[in-house]
């Protein structure tokens, strides 16, 4: 029977220990139904209560997802993914690409000064 409130109490400062670190690093606005710091002294005060309570009420809805930048293949940023994007294959087509927007702009202050 030791053995059996022993882990349970493992097991209430695990999830304790989680719901702590879940409430500190989450962001001010995605969490739900209280503020932060609310948040933070109900974990804090009450461990079980407090971590039940955070991980039904108030966590974020869409909880910690691993940001793209971290999976395998994926680049950082979003813009990067639209379609049609000019991505250079070499420095002889990221000349050519740079020349040809030059002469765009070139062409347009043209159009703007009125001279063509």
């Amino acid at each position: 029977m030791l053995y059996f409130g022993g882990f349970f109490g493992l097991l209430t400062f695990g999830l304790w220990l989680f719901c702590l670190v879940d409430v500190i690093t989450s962001d001010e606005g995605d969490i739900r139904h209280l503020p932060k710091v609310t948040w933070l002294l109900v974990v804090l005060f009450f461990p079980l209560v407090g971590s039940i309570a955070w991980l039904v009420a108030g966590r974020p809805a869409r909880a910690h997802t691993r940001p793209r930048a971290f999976e395998r293949n994926t680049p950082a940023y979003p813009e990067y993914d639209r379609p049609g994007r000019f991505a250079a294959a070499d420095p002889a087509s990221d000349a050519e690409f740079l020349r040809r927007c030059r002469e765009r702009a070139e062409e347009q202050r043209r159009k703007a000064r009125g001279e063509g």
